[in-house]
């Protein structure tokens, strides 16, 4: 089973729907060449549909007019079908630099990065996703699951319930990042300027 399918999106969304959540949803570019019908419906319930670059690449060892290049292509389809340019931009496997980081704000995009990573993609099963997730978060975390993880089905209702009953607010990464006088830790964490 491919991480990279869309055989659970809309199951995904029916349980962000039935627990009131908006979500960040980064997509490549390949996914919204293949799956434009649910770039659409991802926008269209109200989530964030965002940069996760055009061809999945290493960013660190692009160059400047590359990384341009993997934002622009993928950004600009993915504006073409919600009507929304994307301004958060995922690396992929988190392999970022300062060139990257500054490249992508030149063309109109926050570098994110997570600080907790569900493993769903190695697909050991429910419950140590669960166990994983609700362990490691924290105020303010950014959470990583994979769209066509295979538990996905069964583990996302059980973070979301933990989580809520632990008093946690889930939103998307556009409503929780700074945007401004920060800088960013070797976490990946944002640490505001006063």
């Amino acid at each position: 089973m491919s991480r990279w399918g869309d055989e659970y999106t809309n199951e995904i969304l029916d349980t962000l729907d039935k627990y009131k959540i908006k979500s960040t949803f980064f997509l490549v570019d390949f996914w919204v060449e293949k799956f434009p019908e649910h770039v659409k419906e991802i926008a269209k319930r109200g989530h964030d549909v965002e940069n996760h670059s055009t061809t999945h690449p290493n960013m660190s060892q692009l160059s400047e007019e590359k990384i341009a290049e993997e934002l622009n292509t993928v950004g600009k389809k993915i504006e073409d079908l919600t009507g929304k340019k994307p301004t958060l931009f995922r690396p992929p496997f988190g392999d970022y630099n300062d060139l990257v980081i500054q490249t992508a704000r030149k063309n109109g995009y926050y570098t994110i990065q997570w600080d907790v990573d569900s493993l769903d993609w190695k697909e050991f099963g429910v419950q140590p996703v669960v166990d994983r997730v609700t362990r490691n978060v924290r105020n303010g975390s950014i959470v990583l699951f994979h769209n066509n993880a295979k538990y996905i089905k069964e583990y996302l209702p059980l973070v979301i319930e933990r989580l809520q009953e632990d008093g946690y607010e889930i939103v998307p990464i556009s409503e929780l990042i700074y945007k401004e006088n920060f800088i960013m830790d070797n976490t990946g964490r944002q640490i505001l300027q006063k």
